[in-house]
This record gives structure tokens, C-alpha cells and sequence, in this order.
């Protein structure tokens, strides 16, 4: 090595307040020599590895006759980590076998942490069986690696093949074990890992606490996880958000915001994960108001805008009906993920804006920076079919069988080729397609013809569809509405008579409607008949003036949406009190006049209370968004973005 490199190198090592005399005082005939200082060589390696000067240093590893230490080799492989060098890494480990009989343990963990970082995990798992000696570090680095990229068997096989040695897990490797704790066996398993966490007292663990309840909620025991939660003697920001977000993600909305909100008054401090998960809660919810109090939340907190949190924002405005803030959101990105085109394409899908959703995926095609996926084609195809594209969608479908997007259709996107060729009133068409795909026909593709049918009136094919749906789906009220409708809509009131007998004698029953309505950052939530809302009275009062008012401007109810074998008077007052109905009522008594009105329901929205929607709109100058299980109802007056078909 010449003399200016290791005098550079020396001066980098030196403390910066030594005189530089003492230095030169260092060096005689161009020999360096130290006398205070460590050997030159783990100077310039500590120079070079810190500078990240990664090839310069595996040169000087190499020098001829060099002694390498073992902490030289552990700050290599440091550095080979940080740089997800594969290439150097292996060289440094070739140079430990070629120079050294034994490595230390702790070296060989480096090693399987420096293979598993750089996604090589056969090299990883081979030093670890090649390893004389373990400790619980090289057991639970390898248990992690494979359950951090999805290889959950592979992880609990090595775990208890841990349980079997004579190294004890720790509170880390149950923690990690745990995230690996999924399906049926894998669950099994997680609850006797847990029995063995209690048994060791490790359970009040925050790490391990997060993990379990973590686990519990994935497999949808949500009263598990919420146990778990609650022994916990202290809490993080993980557990917090562990917990939200597994109410979250099983639909329990409500439950999700009342514990955020309680958390929060307890102090909980929130990071972007948190926030994600309850914009994903205020999602379902279709909350618009609390929506934005979180967003504004987030703006305050400046919290960094991670593309997850900037998706979930993507997502909920499109749910609450937004759709100009989750494309503002969506322009202002300065990255973006698949996640981010899917959650705006099916925003617009579900809004039914055909133009919209097919403009998007063209500008996702010519920006070319990333790939669609199989939810980006459902999006699309879907939204050409909510937006009566029906030949647009034909066309890009076309494409994906011929494998220009790289994506091969599935069951899902020959349902959605279904329902696009049903709402265009191709039944026949459809039917045929059905017969011709290379999948078994599943109860959603044939319940979509089956809706085609009613709304066409083609009762040859209904009568097919229905029946076989019966057989598929006994236990699907809905399946027995359409049916019993479409039989009603051709006078067939046997038929009728038939499907509702033997609706009565299965014991089928249809799944309460329940409707929502968010006023001044509270929601209202009403189901059928409901008694229970504080100003019921009021409701009904003003139900009964609405019934007469809008009967006297054309309304007509349709009292084929009623199964019950009772009168028509007695019929008509069973549609009044649907969940949807009683909603709008209580949103026109607590608004101001021309406000706008956003209800939600859990089931798809039933004819007469749609009918009853456009009424309210017209007559009361009111924009109203119906938000049901399928999709968006934007009602102006009196007419909706659906086309009278959902």
C-alpha cells in the first residue's frame, strides 16, 4: 500500500484534536509504525467499511499475508448487510473458510442475517446446519427470515425442530414464530405456542403480546385477541394499532373507531400504521366527517406521508363518495404503488364511471412504471361494466386472454365479462359464455345472470339459473327474492307462491338490513322497523307525511320486495320500515335544507327503497348517496348514476 493511502487512512482514524506532528513523528523510511494505534490493516478496514467504501475494503481483505480478526469480519459482513452486497458478502465468507479452521458463533449468525437480507435462504439455512453450536440468535434469525417472506411451514418446522434441541426460544423467537401462526394447522399450533408462552410466564411480554393477539385476530377471533390485549400491563404503539387493525380488517368498523377514540384518551401515541388502520374502519363506515378530522389529524402530527397511509386516504374519500380528494391525493403522489392505481380505478368502478376507470388504465399503460395486476383488471372490466362499456370492456378482456397485461383471467374476471354482457342485456349471450368458460360457474357468476335476468325479463334462462342456484346456495335468501321477482314480474304468482314455500320450509332467512348515517361526526345507525334511535317518534312522523307526499308526486311502492305472506296494506307498512328508509327520514329532519345526504347499507339496496331515494332527491332538492354492498347510488334529481340497475 503506498504511503499517502495510509496516511489518509491513519488521519481518519486519528482523533481529530491530536497535534498532526505526532502523526508524521509515526513514519520512518516510508515504513508506517504505530505505537498507540491498532495495526494498519484494521485501520484501513475500519476507514474503508465506514466511508462504505465496500470493493476497496474486500482488496485490503485480500492483501497477502494479512491476519485477518474476526472482528474484522463481522464489520465486513456489517457492511455487506447495509449494501445488500451478495456478491461481496460470499467473498468475505469464502476468505473465513479459506483462512480460518472455526468461526464463532456469533460470526455464523452474521452470516445467516447476511444471507436472509439478501433473499438467499438455502445459503442461510446451510450455515446454520453446518453449525456445530447454536445459540437462540442463530435459531431465531432463521425462523425470522422465513417468516418475514411468506415460508410459514418452513418456519414452524424449524421451530420445533428448536423445541427438540437444547436451546431455549426467547421472548424474540416466539415473538416471530407467531407471525408465522396461520391457517388451520398453523393456528392449532399458534395455541399451543401460546399454552408454552403462559407455562414460561413470557405472555405479558409487549413483543410477544403484539404477536398473540396479532395471530388471534388473523384467524378472526377478535374476543382472543382482544384478551390478550387487555392483560397486557403496558402497550405500544404496536399492540394498539395490532388491535385496531384487526377489528378493522374483520369488517368491525364501529368497534375499530370506539377503541381508537378510547386509546387516544388514554394517551396511545399513533404512527402511520395506526392511521391506516382506522381510515381502513372509517372506510366501511363511509364516515366522511371523521374521515377528514383524521386526515387533518395527520397533516397536524406531520406525520411522513408513506404510500400506505396515502392509499388508505385513496381508498376512503372514494368510499365516503369523494372521489375529487382521492384524486387529488392520487395526482400528488410522488410515488405510487399498484395499490395506489387499484384503489383509484375501483373507486371509479364502483361510482360507475366507466370513461374515468378506462382513461386511468391507459394512463397507467403509458407511464409504464408499474405492471397491472389481476385487481387492476377486475377494476377495469368492472368499471366498464357499471358504465355501460360494455365493447371497451370486451376488448381488454380480449387482451388479457391474449397476454398482453401479462395477467391471466380468473373465475373473477369471466364473472365480471358476466356481468358486463348481462347489464348490456346480451342474456343469451352471457349464458353462452358461461357454458364455454374453462372454470366451474360459482354462485356469484351465476347470481349475476340471475339479476340480468330480472331486470331483462328473460325467464327462460332465470328459471335455469334460479333453480341452480337453489341447489348451490340453499341457505342465500337473496337467491329466493330475485327468483320469487322474476317469476312475479310475468304474473307467475304459483311460481311465486312455490319459491316463498319453500323459502318458509327451509327456514331460510334473509340477513337484517342495517343503514348508517353520519351527522356531525356521529352515526346514526338504524335497522329494520328500528325503535330504538332516540328520535324515533320523529322518524315515523315524518315517514308517514313523506309516504303521502311523494305517493301524490308518482311514487308507487313495490311490494314484491316484501316475502311475507300477509296484505297489502300490511306489506306496505313492512317497506316503510326498511333500515335505508328510516335513514333518509332521519337525515332530512337533522339537515339543513339542500344538504347532502350519504347512507350506507350493509345488504344490497331493494327497489322500492332505490325508488324511494329518487323521491327524496327530487322533491326535496337533495343530492343523496346510497353506498349498498355493491356499489355506489349517486341520486341528482331524481336520476342515478346507476341506470336503475345495480
Amino acid at each position: 500500500m503506498n504511503l499517502l493511502r495510509k496516511l489518509n487512512c491513519l488521519f481518519h482514524y486519528y482523533p481529530k484534536s491530536a497535534p498532526f506532528s505526532s502523526l508524521i513523528s509515526s513514519f520512518t523510511t516510508h515504513q508506517l509504525t504505530l505505537t498507540t494505534f491498532p495495526p494498519d490493516s484494521q485501520i484501513v478496514l475500519t476507514t474503508l467499511c465506514s466511508n462504505g467504501q465496500l470493493k476497496e475494503a474486500l482488496i485490503e481483505m485480500a492483501a497477502p499475508g494479512l491476519e485477518m480478526k474476526f472482528e474484522s469480519y463481522d464489520m465486513l459482513l456489517n457492511a455487506c448487510i447495509k449494501k445488500r452486497a451478495f456478491r461481496e458478502g460470499q467473498r468475505v465468507h469464502a476468505h473465513m473458510i479459506k483462512t480460518r479452521d472455526l468461526a464463532p458463533v456469533y460470526l455464523r449468525n452474521r452470516l445467516i442475517i447476511f444471507y436472509s437480507k439478501c433473499d438467499r435462504l438455502r445459503e442461510a439455512r446451510n450455515v446454520l446446519d453446518e453449525m456445530p453450536e447454536k445459540n437462540v440468535v442463530s435459531w431465531t434469525a432463521m425462523i425470522s427470515a422465513y417468516s418475514q417472506r411468506g415460508f410459514a411451514t418452513e418456519a414452524l418446522d424449524l421451530f420445533l425442530e428448536m423445541l427438540r434441541s437444547v436451546t431455549e426460544p426467547n421472548e424474540f423467537t416466539f415473538a416471530t414464530v407467531l407471525s408465522s401462526c396461520t391457517g388451520t394447522f398453523g393456528f392449532e399450533l399458534g395455541r399451543q405456542i401460546h399454552s408454552l408462552i403462559i407455562k414460561r410466564t413470557l405472555d405479558t411480554h409487549i413483543f410477544v403480546g403484539s404477536s398473540l393477539l396479532d395471530m388471534y385476530a388473523k384467524a378472526g377471533r377478535i374476543h382472543e385477541a382482544r384478551e390478550v390485549f387487555e392483560s397486557l400491563p403496558e402497550r405500544d404503539v404496536v399492540s394498539c394499532t395490532a388491535i385496531i387493525s384487526g377489528y378493522a380488517q374483520l369488517g368491525l368498523d364501529a368497534e375499530a373507531l370506539e377503541l381508537f377514540r378510547r386509546l387516544n384518551l388514554e394517551g396511545m401515541s399513533s404512527n402511520y400504521v395506526t392511521y391506516a388502520s382506522v381510515l381502513t374502519a372509517l372506510s366501511g363506515l363511509a364516515a366522511l366527517d371523521l374521515g377528514k378530522q383524521v386526515h387533518n389529524h395527520v397533516l397536524r402530527c406531520k406525520l411522513p406521508f408513506y404510500v400506505v397511509l396515502q392509499n388508505s386516504l385513496i381508498d376512503m374519500y372514494s368510499k365516503c363518495g369523494n372521489l375529487i380528494y382521492s384524486r387529488r391525493i392520487f395526482d400528488n403522489m410522488p410515488e405510487r404503488t399498484v395499490i395506489s392505481w387499484n384503489a383509484m380505478l375501483v373507486g371509479y368502478s364502483k361510482h360507475g364511471m366507466g370513461r374515468e376507470v378506462v382513461e386511468l388504465y391507459k394512463l397507467m399503460r403509458n407511464e409504464n412504471k408499474i405492471k397491472p395486476d389481476s385487481v387492476t383488471l377486475l377494476g377495469v372490466l368492472s368499471g366498464c361494466s357499471h358504465g355501460g362499456m360494455e365493447n371497451v370492456g370486451l376488448e381488454i378482456f380480449e387482451e388479457m386472454v391474449n397476454g398482453k397485461d401479462g395477467v391471466e383471467p380468473d373465475i373473477e374476471h369471466y364473472g365480471c365479462v358476466v356481468d358486463l354482457l348481462g347489464r348490456a342485456g346480451r342474456v343469451e349471450e352471457a349464458f353462452e359464455f358461461i357454458k364455454k368458460m374453462p372454470f366451474e360457474p360459482t354462485a356469484a357468476l351465476w347470481g349475476s345472470l340471475l339479476g340480468a335476468c330480472r331486470v331483462h325479463s328473460n325467464i327462460d334462462i332465470g328459471e335455469f339459473v334460479g333453480h341452480r342456484l337453489l341447489e348451490i346456495e340453499p341457505e342465500n335468501a337473496g337467491n329466493y327474492v330475485i327468483l320469487s321477482n322474476l317469476y312475479a314480474s310475468t304474473g307467475r304468482w304459483e311460481d311465486v307462491r312455490m319459491v316463498r314455500d319453500l323459502m318458509l320450509k327451509k327456514a331460510v332467512k334473509k340477513e337484517p338490513g342495517k343503514s348508517w348515517i353520519e351527522l356531525d361526526q356521529t352515526l346514526h345507525s338504524f335497522h329494520a322497523s328500528d325503535r330504538s334511535h332516540p328520535r324515533r317518534e320523529e322518524v315515523f312522523a315524518k315517514m308517514k307525511e313523506l309516504s303521502i307526499k311523494f305517493k301524490e308526486a308518482g311514487y308507487v311502492p313495490d311490494l314484491s320486495c316484501v316475502l311475507h305472506d300477509v296484505d297489502e296494506e300490511q306489506k306496505e307498512k313492512i317497506l316503510l320500515g326498511h333500515s335505508e328508509k328510516l335513514a333518509l327520514t332521519f337525515g332530512l329532519i337533522s339537515t339543513s335544507d339542500r344538504a347532502t345526504l350519504r347512507v350506507i347499507k350493509n345488504l344490497r339496496i331493494c327497489v322500492d327503497c332505490h325508488n324511494f331515494a329518487k323521491f327524496v332527491s327530487k322533491i326535496y332538492m337533495r343530492e343523496v348517496y346510497l353506498r349498498d354492498k355493491n356499489r355506489f347510488h349517486h341520486i341528482s334529481m331524481g336520476v342515478c348514476s346507476c341506470g336503475d340497475y345495480w
